[in-house]
Order: structure tokens, then C-alpha cells, then sequence
């Protein structure tokens, strides 16, 4: 079953002691350096060497499991949502978090613009709002404040300004939030089964797409020349147009349950995990077919994303273990 490009043995990355949530990769950087992060149920997201996996820092400070985790354009800040009612902002350099953003509940989903040193984040959970933070403000209190309630019921810390995108529209809690390559077009993916795209300049719905089946992953899928969206919704991979609000560009039913999907559409494959079993597959993103099936994890895969350059592919597992798995057939990193 398997292939000359993906035989080779994957690596782990231990460190974290509860299972990993959510992965995502930085850019290639000007030094062709990369950089990966993790979020985990332990609390403590941890920065790595994207190429290698060893590790670089943990981020220190959340009080609840950490939800999702991403890193800013240029990697110079991270961004991180946990269930202890907060989004925090962190300098990826030094590890000092340099703003708490309070929220009425647990925070799932955080996202940056794709530009260097973003003034604003995204974030969505289970208050239902997609809110954007201006992280342009001073916040020197921001980390220990409280979140006063005003007369109207929105609560909201008054150091770092937030406004929210779509009122009373989300019908379930946000799982997901991604920045398009349009800076002006937002995603949402929500436990009412709906992918949603916002127009930041309206304020307002520019399309949506309903699902079939429990909501997975939903990550945009920056390696390849293409840009496009992968979700995951009961049995099937949905992936839609990039660049087009609500197009669909295919969706691909399998006998598994999916939880997790990404694509690499440069070489038309795409990967999945399960909650089902603890196994990676790999599928034939035109003829739909099953092209390998690989082994290593000893828990439900919940989160898959590729490098930026499309050579490899990281997996997080309810094992508490991320794997980096070769996606190339030339000599990569620490595959020789």
C-alpha cells in the first residue's frame, strides 16, 4: 500500500502529557526556517522547530486546556484559546505573553491575518461570537483584569478594544476561525454544521455552507500553489475555493469517520484521521481512493496540517504525542 515517498519511519515529538488539540505551522521565514505549534489539553502549548520537531519553548500561563494555537505570519506572535475563558497573545521570542483577551467562556478558535506582526486576532468558542481584538491598544493591565458586564450584557475587557462580526448568527459554538489570503474575508466553522465567510468591510455574511455530519477540522491549506479550505464533517472531506466564498470546489465520502483532513493539492493527495482508530490515511484527492494507511499513534487523530513547503505532514493524537510524517521522496530534515 505504501508508497516510495512516504515509507519513511515518522518522528515524535513528546513533551506534552494530555492529548494535542490543534497544529498548526508558521511560513518558510527568510532563514528557511519554519516553525510548528501545538496546542494541548495540558495547558501549555509548546513552540518546535517545524523541520526537525525538537523543541523550542512552551508558553506558560493558561489555566484550562488550550484549544487551538497559531503563530502570526512571521512567527514573531502567537496566539492561543483555552477553556479557562481567555485568547492570550505571546512574543514567540521570548515566551512572555503580552496580552489576555477575557472572554464569558471557553475560547476555541483563534486566528491572525496573514501579515507580519498582525494589530488584530480573531477569536470564536462557546459564547458564540466571532470577535476581533485590536491588539494595536496598550494593554498593561490587560493579563490580570476581570471582565466587567456593561448595562447592554456584553462582556469584554476595556483595555483591548474587540468589536463582533455577525450578532446572533453563530447557532452553536465556534470551532474554528480562519483568515482568508483576503484579508477582508473571515471563516468560521461552527458546531450548527456551518461554514460561514464574513466580509470584514460589511460586517456581514458573504456566504455559508451547510454540513453533513459532526463538524471535524477545518484548516486552510496554505502549502500548495492553489490555496484552498479542508473540513472535515462526519464521513466526508469537504474542500472549497480558496479565493471564492462558498464554493465547492469537492467533497469526498469515505467509510471512515473523519475528524481531522488536509490537503496538498499540488500533489492532488489528502490526509485523514479518526476518532474511530489511531491510524493516518492517505487518499487520492481525483480517483477517491485509499492509497496508504500508516501506523504509529495509540489514540484518535484529531488534528493533521502540512509544512509549508507540502514535504511533510504533522499529526496530534489523543496519545499526547505529535508525529512529523515525510511527504517527499527526496532526503528531508532528519530523513537522510
Amino acid at each position: 500500500m505504501g508508497s516510495e515517498t512516504t515509507k519513511a519511519v515518522p518522528l515524535t515529538c513528546h513533551g506534552h502529557s494530555r492529548p494535542i488539540t490543534h497544529l498548526s505551522f508558521s511560513p518558510v521565514l527568510d532563514d528557511d526556517q519554519y516553525y510548528l505549534i501545538s496546542a494541548c489539553k495540558d495547558n501549555n502549548p509548546m513552540l518546535r522547530d517545524g523541520t526537525t520537531g525538537d523543541w523550542i519553548g512552551t508558553f506558560i500561563g493558561h489555566k484550562g486546556a488550550v484549544w487551538q494555537a497559531r503563530l502570526s505570519a512571521d512567527a514573531s506572535l502567537a496566539a492561543t484559546g483555552s477553556a479557562d475563558f481567555s485568547a492570550k497573545i505571546w512574543d514567540s521570542h521570548t515566551g512572555e505573553c503580552l496580552h489576555t483577551l477575557t472572554h464569558a467562556h471557553i475560547v476555541r478558535a483563534v486566528a491572525f491575518p496573514p501579515q507580519p506582526r498582525p494589530q488584530l486576532v480573531a477569536t470564536g468558542g462557546f459564547e458564540k461570537k466571532l470577535r476581533l481584538f485590536d491588539l494595536s491598544r496598550p494593554t498593561s493591565s490587560n493579563s490580570t483584569s476581570s471582565s466587567p458586564t456593561s448595562p447592554n450584557g456584553s462582556a469584554s475587557p476595556p483595555e483591548t478594544p474587540s468589536y463582533e462580526v455577525g450578532p446572533g448568527i453563530h447557532g452553536g459554538p465556534i470551532k474554528s476561525v480562519i483568515w482568508s489570503t483576503d484579508l477582508n474575508v473571515l471563516i468560521t466553522a461552527a458546531d450548527d454544521k456551518m461554514i460561514r465567510w464574513w466580509d470584514l468591510r460589511a460586517r456581514s455574511l458573504a456566504a455559508k455552507f451547510e454540513l453533513e455530519g459532526m463538524l471535524g477540522t477545518c484548516e486552510f491549506d496554505y502549502s500548495s500553489s492553489i490555496p484552498s479550505l479542508s473540513v472535515a464533517a462526519g464521513k466526508s472531506a469537504y474542500f472549497f475555493s480558496g479565493t471564492q466564498p462558498g464554493q465547492l470546489l469537492k467533497k469526498i465520502t469515505t467509510s471512515k469517520d473523519i475528524a481531522a483532513v488536509a490537503l496538498h493539492a499540488d500533489q492532488r493527495k489528502f490526509v485523514t484521521g479518526g476518532a474511530g482508530d489511531t491510524w493516518v490515511r492517505v487518499y487520492d484527492y481525483d480517483d477517491e481512493s485509499e492509497l496508504e494507511v500508516h501506523k504509529g499513534h495509540h489514540g484518535p487523530i484529531w488534528t493533521i496540517s502540512f509544512s509549508p513547503d507540502g514535504k511533510m505532514y504533522a499529526t496530534g493524537s489523543e496519545d499526547g504525542t505529535v508525529k512529523l510524517w515525510k511527504f517527499c521522496s527526496d532526503p528531508y530534515g532528519l530523513w537522510r
